[in-house]
């Protein structure tokens, strides 16, 4: 769970997940909507992956990164059990 936290304290990284809500993407796609050069694209979306926030899935020469919300709902589940 500690690499989700350190996952979702980036606010690039949060606006990848935002922008994966919408569909699948390759890396070069997901640059295209950043001010930063494509190798910290690809860092930010190797810590996604690492926390199992994204899924990746090789499409022809291109590595499609999704979201993955199974993640997200432990996340949740885990934080209401706080509140009891």
């Amino acid at each position: 769970m500690n690499k989700v936290f350190k996952a979702l304290n980036d606010e690039t990284r949060r606006s990848i997940l935002h922008l994966l809500r919408e569909k699948s993407m390759n890396a070069g796609q997901i640059a295209e909507q950043f001010d930063m050069s494509k190798p910290s694209i690809s860092h930010h979306l190797d810590l996604l992956y690492q926390a199992e926030l994204v899924t990746k899935a090789k499409k022809g020469q291109f590595i499609h990164y999704s979201i993955n919300t199974t993640v997200l709902e432990d996340l949740f589940e885990w934080l209401i059990t706080l509140k009891k």
